[in-house]
This record gives structure tokens, sequence and C-alpha cells, in this order.
């Protein structure tokens, strides 16, 4: 659907981008749900795999979490036995690390997480998902542009 010429939108954009969002994150953990996992613990489960063994702040940064978020997320993934937190490079600090479970909690999750794409593309229409990963990547590129300009 194209806008009119001099249209302008209607309703509120971030009430609309959080509404699929949810629906987008729903779709998902729908899959997810089916090993025992929600997605943000896939994605913390990757992150780690891919960055560790990881101090908890230098995950928290990458993963745009505050820390008290991090560390609530945390700890199902440990006391599950998927992720550990040992000692650090000194006494105060710690490193996340993925445990031999953990990699293979997120290879079941990566197959689930696979069927969830692909079934978002049928959903979808891999066209329209195209176009949206196009119109979210020029959208994010706007506002770290706007940012390294202040």
């Amino acid at each position: 659907m194209t806008p009119q010429p001099h249209a302008k939108p209607q309703g509120c954009s971030n009430a609309k981008l959080r509404q699929f969002t949810r629906r987008v994150s729903q779709h998902y953990d729908q899959e997810m749900a089916q090993i025992g996992l929600k997605t943000t613990q896939y994605s913390l489960l990757s992150q780690v795999l891919h960055r560790g063994p990881i101090r908890p702040g230098d995950l928290a940064k990458a993963m745009t979490l505050d820390a008290s978020t991090l560390t609530r997320n945390l700890k199902p993934l440990v006391a599950s036995g998927w992720l550990s937190v040992g000692a650090g490079a000194d006494s105060r600090s710690h490193l996340v690390s993925i445990t031999e479970a953990g990699r293979a909690k997120r290879a079941e999750a990566q197959r689930r997480w696979k069927a969830a794409q692909d079934s978002l593309n049928q959903l979808l229409g891999v066209e329209q998902v195209l176009a949206l990963h196009e119109l979210i990547d020029g959208s994010l590129q706007r506002f770290a542009e706007r940012e390294s300009a202040s």
C-alpha cells in the first residue's frame, strides 16, 4: 500500500510498532515454548556462545540491556545448567560462559528459531519481510547518524 502524496501518519507510531513487535515476539515464543525456552533466553545463549566467556557488563552492553535485567535473565539459564558464571581476571570480576548442555540447548533452539522464521516468512510473505528489514535497517541507520552527530 503506497501512501498518498500529502498523507500524514495516523495514530501513534510507537504504539503500532510495539503492537507489531509483541505479535512477532509471541510468534517466536510459541516455537521456543516447545523446548521450554523464551526467545530472550535463546538470544542470551546465542550471545554467550559467540562472545563468551564474557563479563556480565560487556554482555549487557552488547545486548543493550541494563545490568539488573541481564542478571534476572541469566538466573534461569544458570539454574538449568546452560550457562555458568565463574571467576574473572580478578576477585571482583566474573565471566559468563556457555556449558556443553547450553550448546546443545542452543542448537535445539536454533532449529525452533528457524521454524519460526520460516513460518513468519510464509505468513507475511518473503517480499514484505524483506521490505520490513530494509525499512527497519534504514530507520536504525538514521537514529545512529543522529546520535553520532550529537
